[in-house]
């Protein structure tokens, strides 16, 4: 059997080749690493692991999942030993938890344990979202404001995926590596190496019942999409939708693709519909380490200042010629431009045509 790269063995060659990188980020990262085994354990047993979890409406007004109280604990109790970090922030908890046996907090948790548990019922893969951040040099009490950091201050990212394999795809700010589980041995191995995104692509998802909320800019991207061959395009797409984020951002980082959960008038009140601390950020950082790009239409998402810890926001990523095009709709549409096929801007000759 030709020789197999673990976890371990690849977090240790990056200490070697970066010797920058912190022996505890290292650590942190093998406490997320078993709190995914535990989660795929439990996922994997479905409603025979449901019995003990009690469930509410969580902090996002959500009716929650047996699974995502029992997911939420396995990453609370796997990183309460972690002497390293200073706190978390999840999904479903209300504000940040202080991690009691921090010695030396120089890192901040912000993770979403359970994504896409809608899909849990039809035995769909799901998987865990994770965002690491630098605490505040010299801070011993743990405050909301302390991670309201930019996309761009991460210092790892990383998602599971539970489904026929269970993966983990990581990024340490150097590239993105994927992990496949040895359930036998109970191992993490290096299976998905330097994962690349195409710049080009003939993919899209969306979830196409929303339409009649949606901006002009993303209409006009849509529809000329669906138009295929017959359309400005000149070339036929194919349209996906999962309902599950680390499953989307999975198949663009295999083959390429845009992923599109736009700002949308369903609800006026929110800013967008995904989570921008613990799903839109560390999804974003994976991204654009494998050569993708994100924006919310209007501006880089790892660049956006977050201001509430569950803030939402419009999500446009995956390959960046795509995404990019989808930005040069957006400011065309904002400037008061036309955006229908009769348009200069659109027309045969104009500088979007492929």
């Amino acid at each position: 059997m030709a020789h197999r790269v673990t976890l371990s063995a690849f977090l240790l060659n990056e200490r070697r080749k970066t010797p920058a990188l912190d022996p505890a980020l290292a650590g942190l990262i093998k406490d997320i690493e078993v709190a995914c085994k535990y989660i795929a354990a439990a996922v994997s047993r479905g409603k025979l692991a449901e019995a003990k979890a009690s469930t509410r409406i969580n902090i996002q007004g959500e009716e929650q999942k047996p699974l995502d109280v029992i997911a939420n604990e396995l990453v609370l109790q796997t990183c309460e030993s972690c002497e390293h970090l200073l706190g978390v922030v999840s999904e479903e908890l209300e504000g940040p938890y202080p991690i009691p046996e921090s010695r030396d907090g120089r890192y901040l948790l912000v993770y979403d344990p359970l994504d896409g548990s809608s899909n849990l019922d039809l035995n769909v893969t799901v998987g865990s979202i994770f965002s690491v951040l630098r605490a505040p040099e010299g801070v011993k009490e743990l405050k909301p404001e302390h991670f309201l950091q930019p996309g761009v201050s991460q210092v790892a990212a990383a998602f599971s995926l539970y489904g026929p394999s269970v993966m983990l795809v990581l990024t340490l700010g150097r590239g993105v590596h994927g992990f496949t589980l040895d359930r036998e041995v109970g191992t993490f191995f290096l299976t998905h190496p330097d994962l690349r995104i195409p710049e080009d692509t003939r993919e899209f998802a969306i979830n196409a019942s929303n339409e009649r909320f949606w901006e002009p800019p993303v209409r006009h991207y849509v529809e000329e999409c669906k138009l295929g061959k017959s359309g400005p395009r000149g070339v036929d797409f194919n349209m996906r939708w999962v309902a599950s984020m680390v499953a989307e951002v999975f198949r663009i980082l295999i083959r390429g693709g845009v992923f599109l959960y736009p700002r949308d008038t369903k609800d006026p009140s929110k800013g967008g519909r995904l989570r921008l601390l613990y799903e839109a950020n560390p999804m974003s950082l994976i991204v654009e380490q494998a050569g993708g790009a994100s924006s919310t239409g209007r501006e880089r998402i790892l660049e956006v200042q977050p201001t509430e810890l569950h803030q939402r926001i419009p999500v446009i990523l995956g390959s960046r010629n795509e995404v990019e095009r989808l930005v040069r709709y957006h400011q065309a549409y904002d400037r008061g431009e036309d955006l229908s096929f009769k348009s200069p801007l659109f027309a045969s000759r104009s500088i979007y045509k492929s």
